[in-house]
């Protein structure tokens, strides 16, 4: 009598965490963004939980070609390293990731309310913040109300370079380069997870080609703001 109420709880959670949380279109747990004007050939180039000792590097290469790019900083590692946070936020768009990165699945509210209200202080204290990305994309019950406090919108992504295994640079460009660039969102990572001092290597080497190769089919970068903008016309 108990048992099979039971399962099909179990059942209708294992399909809310399979189907909801991490689908890029879903607005189930929270109000969400994944792409830009299908009609303009615009890239956003994201990357999530830094900074780390190796951002410095990264942001040398989106120098070099004037490349704008929006960082979801994990809080933890902003207070870690904040002069490295503060460089970011003088060229780049910064977001919300948390303040220890954790999965948000089956967590409560208050305890997502308070991941992200501790981000937000410390994130707040040298950039202006609109944005939230839930680490490894999954939301759950209590992110909207969460987010709502603060006015943010989560941002998922047309596609994610898998960065974080041991793909090699030209396996993670090659990997976004086959989507179709426009509107589109891509999600890299400047940091790995909680890790200091990380090897992004890979991803360093992947922007290294990324950027060249998209410019040369006629695409222009922009923040997350700047390219889901529901007024940008196409182009």
């Amino acid at each position: 009598m108990i048992l099979l109420p039971t399962l099909a709880a179990g059942a209708a959670v294992a399909a809310a965490g399979s189907l909801a949380t991490r689908h890029p279109r879903s607005s189930v747990f929270s109000p969400n963004v994944w792409r830009g004007h299908a009609g303009r050939k615009s890239v956003a180039l994201t990357f999530d939980d830094g900074p780390s000792e190796s951002t410095p590097e990264l942001l040398r290469v989106l120098a070099q070609y004037n490349v704008p790019a929006t960082f979801f900083q994990v809080g933890h590692h902003a207070r870690r390293l904040p002069e490295i946070a503060r460089q970011v936020a003088q060229r780049h768009e910064i977001g919300n990731h948390t303040d220890t990165h954790p999965a948000l699945w089956l967590k409560s509210g208050s305890f997502i309310r308070d991941e992200i209200d501790r981000a937000q202080e410390t994130l707040g204290d040298y950039a202006r913040v609109n944005w939230f990305r839930a680490p490894f994309g999954v939301r759950w019950f209590g992110l909207r109300a969460a987010l709502r406090t603060h006015q943010l919108t989560n941002v998922m992504w047309g596609v994610i370079g898998r960065d974080w295994t041991d793909l090699s640079g030209a396996s993670i460009a090659e990997l976004v380069l086959a989507k179709p660039a426009a509107g589109l969102i891509v999600c890299l990572h400047d940091g790995r997870s909680l890790t200091a001092k990380p090897d992004i290597s890979n991803t360093i080497e992947a922007v290294r080609r990324l950027i060249p190769a998209l410019l040369e089919q006629g695409c222009q970068f922009e923040t997350v703001s700047q390219i889901v903008r529901p007024d940008a016309p196409p182009r």
